[in-house]
């Protein structure tokens, strides 16, 4: 068996040749790195003889008392029992106590291990069995610490290699795919879209190549950096602190083990880590939250997203204002705007394209369909998976796609948006509801929008995040499962008929169509719809309320497309039809992209790859300047797309347009907000009129004090005011272009009183 390799040094060389000689630029001193990252700018002089003879008297060592230096208002009265080695700095020490979260200690250097260090003003070290090569800030409070260390080849979670490395020991993130084949670098500052931008274009290597070179360039390869405590940051009963650079204003208590991170804090957010965490190998954003035995390995968190409760990160990117508690995600891209709360809940090898949200029992991207560790979960935005549902690689889901509880054993691809997918048992199909949403749960898709608004806590928005239902990402799918819709109806129609045209695609969708746009009810009720290639499967897949979700798509796109109408209208100040003939723009309706929360035109996205690739785009700076510039020019992009949307979808000639049609869209447009409006209103009502929620309180007194009363939900009166508010402005807008019919259409009674 190999023995440990204890080494033998001699006393004198603690606290010395931090860097080694062969890593040492000529000419430069060995903290020649330390100093550039000291901007303390405390003025250090060397130890009056009083000075020591007080710090000898107050049982305190050193091997060099010439190597101590400190600041004019050093007071060594208030250093006791501590062991020097090496350089160290030490700024003004005042007779004080600090105070936080009803923790009280006196300012001053107590019974500590202080090796190399630059230690600022009226800092509280005490009980610091190893604190070695770190530079502390100003009114720190550092408790109760075991080990707390750099090393000389400290990458504080960036995947980077230092002077002499091999290239073997770089630090690759695994997300996506479990086989590697997606890894990326991380980095400090890393963002949801450029761990999508890497793991995605793997087939382009100069791309790849140049996305390494940038991640290269933003770290200096030289070896001596030290740890940082930033100002105010509170450390205390932790076990092991290795290679960790932390923000300012921090607040740590009783992590078991942090190494090689980059712990960001202070203004743009404050971040907190709790007791029993163990974190390796990770950047933390600003403003996170890890608590409660967490575990996290080979991760990114981006800012203020959360950790809690034993939850398990690994080889995985978590996006902005996220929340993980108990569960374990491995391998893993999840883009802003995610939740997943339950113990027994498990998520591998999935790209989850933001504001989803994983139930209890869940079991996301199970392998054992698999003889390799290669298979992939592709979850569009707003996915939500039931209680108790098991996936398996690869499935692929369309936007809004809900999954009832279920063990789904065959790969799935779900690409109607904003349905309802739910296995009947007895009959042996899966069966998928379209436009479930819209149907029978307004209420939350609705408030999930404006949530995901609210809780977004970011200071610095470099990328532009969607969280409106109604995009171009999802009215796209809309405009794609339309199709898909009058293919499938056309095909059952023929199919019963036994007509050869069933082998027809084009018939398929032109008979589909017909029957779809003329809602001839009573033969398509008739049919049995079945949606091919949907899962990998002998059994059917049988697509239910066709027409309902038909409409539904129809409607929502109209509403989409003729909002943009409205507020380019107001925008652009128009004041005539004429003018609003001229100033449309002409422009088809093109393919977007989510680029980790933020939705760009795939000719964008080819323009960004391109730039990168022919190195006009050279850094990640500039990459992040560039999604800055399209989330300026996004809701003026958007506005086109909807505009596009609309004329493709009711094959507009705007030329052509004249009173009659606007009066009548602008109609169309007021009657689905009121039903919008009604429609979130009843989803809620549901809550509180059914017989076995209801069953549990002894009077609808008690219900409510639990619950709340439905009269004064604040989310509900916010829609009843913006559809006051709406009215009003299209009224005006009417007006403004000389268009004298009264709106048709009154407030909705039901949504203004319980």
């Amino acid at each position: 068996m190999p023995e440990n390799n204890i080494q033998k040094i001699p006393m004198h060389l603690l606290g010395y040749h931090f860097i080694p000689q062969q890593f040492l630029p000529k000419g430069k001193k060995e903290y020649y790195l330390r100093d550039a990252q000291n901007r303390s700018g405390i003025t250090y002089r060397r130890l009056t003889a009083y000075e020591i003879e007080a710090l000898v008297k107050n049982r305190n060592t050193s091997d060099d008392w010439n190597n101590i230096l400190v600041s004019d208002a050093f007071n060594p009265e208030l250093v006791k029992n501590c062991k020097f080695f090496g350089l160290v700095r030490i700024g003004k020490l005042e007779p004080v106590c600090l105070n936080f979260s009803d923790l009280t200690i006196p300012v001053g250097l107590y019974n500590s291990i202080i090796i190399s260090c630059d230690i600022g003003d009226n800092v509280v070290i005490d009980n610091v069995n190893y604190l070695s090569h770190f530079i502390i800030g100003n009114e720190c409070i550092l408790v109760n610490i075991n080990e707390m260390v750099t090393t000389n080849h400290a990458k504080f979670g960036n995947g980077i290699v230092k002077e002499g490395e091999d290239e073997a020991i770089r630090i690759w993130m695994e997300i996506c795919n479990e086989n590697g084949g997606r890894s990326v670098i991380p980095f400090n500052g890393m963002l949801p879209g450029d761990a999508y931008l890497w793991s995605k274009y793997r087939d382009d290597y100069k791309l790849l190549q140049q996305f390494k070179k940038f991640t290269e360039k933003q770290f200096n390869q030289k070896r001596g950096y030290y740890g940082k405590v930033g100002s105010r940051t509170v450390i205390k009963n932790c076990a092991i602190l290795k290679d960790v650079w932390i923000g300012e204003d921090a607040y740590i208590k009783g992590a078991n083990k942090l190494k090689n991170l980059t712990i960001n804090s202070g203004k743009e957010g404050q971040t907190q880590i709790g007791e029993g965490c163990e974190l390796v190998n990770g950047i933390i954003g600003y403003g996170c939250r890890i608590f409660y035995g967490v575990k996290a390995v080979r991760f990114i968190m981006a800012s203020h997203s959360q950790l809690k409760y034993g939850a398990r990160l690994i080889n995985s990117y978590l996006g902005n204002n996220a929340t993980i508690s108990c569960c374990e995600v491995l391998n893993s891209l999840i883009f802003p705007a995610h939740e997943q709360h339950h113990n027994n809940s498990f998520l591998c090898a999935a790209l989850l394209m933001g504001q989803s949200n994983i139930a209890a029992g869940a079991t996301i991207g199970s392998n054992h369909n698999s003889r390799g560790a290669d298979g992939e979960i592709v979850m569009g935005r707003g996915f939500w998976p039931g209680l108790c549902v098991s996936l398996k690689h690869n499935s692929k889901f369309a936007s809004y796609t809900i999954l009832a509880k279920g063990d789904y054993p065959a790969e799935l691809n779900i690409t109607l948006p904003f349905s309802l997918v739910s296995m009947d048992i007895e009959k042996n199909m899966l069966v998928i509801m379209p436009g479930y949403w819209f149907m029978y749960n307004m209420y939350a898709l609705a408030r999930n929008s404006w949530k995901y608004i609210d809780r977004d806590k970011r200071q610095e928005k470099i990328q532009y995040l969607e969280y409106d239902f109604l995009a171009p990402d999802t009215v796209n799918e809309m405009f794609q499962a339309l199709e898909t819709l009058q293919y499938i109806t056309g095909k059952a129609y023929y199919l019963q008929e036994n007509n050869n045209n069933q082998n027809d695609t084009i018939a398929c969708i032109e008979k589909g169509k017909l029957l779809l746009e003329q809602r001839d009810l009573n033969t398509i009720e008739q049919l049995e719809i079945i949606l091919p290639d949907a899962e990998n499967a002998k059994r059917k897949t049988v697509v239910i309320k066709v027409c309902q979700a038909y409409d539904l798509y129809k409607k929502m796109i109209t509403y989409y497309g003729t909002n943009h109408l409205l507020n380019w209208v107001k925008s652009s100040q128009i004041n005539s039809i004429a003018n609003l003939k001229k100033s449309l723009p002409k422009i088809k309706r093109g393919e977007w992209i989510n680029v980790g929360g933020q939705l760009m035109e795939k000719t964008t996205v080819d323009e960004l790859l391109t730039k990168i690739k022919k190195n006009f785009i050279k850094t990640w700076e500039d990459v992040h300047q560039f999604y800055q510039e399209q989330g300026q020019v996004y809701p003026a992009e958007k506005t086109k797309h909807a505009l596009a949307a609309l004329t493709e979808l009711l094959n507009i000639d705007w030329q052509k347009m004249d009173t009659t049609f606007l009066q009548q869209l602008f109609n169309e447009t007021f009657l689905t907000k009121i039903w919008i409006t009604e429609q979130i209103f009843l989803s809620r009502k549901k809550d509180y009129t059914n017989p076995y929620r209801k069953m549990v309180y002894t009077s609808e007194a008690e219900m409510e004090a639990v619950m709340g009363k439905l009269s004064d939900n604040t989310f509900i009166h916010q829609q009843n005011k913006e559809l006051k508010t709406f009215k009003k402005d299209l009224q005006k807008l009417k007006a403004q272009l000389h268009l004298t019919e009264p709106i048709v259409g009154n407030l909705p009674k039901k949504a203004k009183t319980t």
